[in-house]
């Protein structure tokens, strides 16, 4: 579950920061519609999968048992966990129908193949997964961020078994 966390991690980090630069950048930039989207794309589908894998994962052997943390803690805990599987899934899911709706997409890759369109092309569903697809994936940035913060507070400000959470990640 470690590798699994870690892998996802470092691709969902890079999908967000390619997916401010791509869409924040001029149309002429090197590589825009050649490089960024189609690897934004498909990088988002394989954290969709991982994410379900380790839904799976963790269904099938437990999740393991926190360290001891504060009764206020382990409700944020607890939240920001549920709201990450939530965003794993509903980023890729607005992302896909995004592709799938706009006028000018041309399809989603995934690595060798391509995967297929399931909605119609329609400028005004375009525009809600768009909108849609941008909430969701700032809510996950800010979760990202949480979730350092609270591996810096246990690591820095903690003692005893709370300390010892950024060991458990590693």
């Amino acid at each position: 579950m470690r590798v699994v966390h870690w892998i996802r991690a470092a691709i969902i980090i890079a999908l967000l920061a390619v997916g401010i630069l791509m869409t924040n950048v001029a149309d002429d930039f090197p590589g825009k519609f050649s490089m960024l989207y189609p690897n934004h794309k498909q990088f988002g589908i394989l954290v969709l999968i991982l994410a379900v894998v380790q839904l799976g994962l963790r269904g099938r052997g437990g999740v393991p048992e926190p360290a001891a943390l504060k009764p206020w803690e382990q409700t944020i805990f607890t939240i920001t966990h549920k709201m990450f599987y939530v965003l794993m899934v509903a980023v890729p899911v607005a992302g896909y129908c995004l592709s799938s709706t706009y006028p000018e997409s041309d399809g989603v890759p995934f690595f060798f193949t391509s995967l297929p369109e399931l909605l119609p092309k329609d400028e005004v569903a375009s525009g809600i997964f768009t909108a849609a697809h941008a909430i969701l994936a700032y809510g996950l940035l800010a979760l990202v961020a949480l979730h350092v913060a609270g591996v810096v507070k246990h690591w820095l400000f903690d003692q005893g078994p709370a300390r010892r959470i950024l060991d458990r990640m590693l």
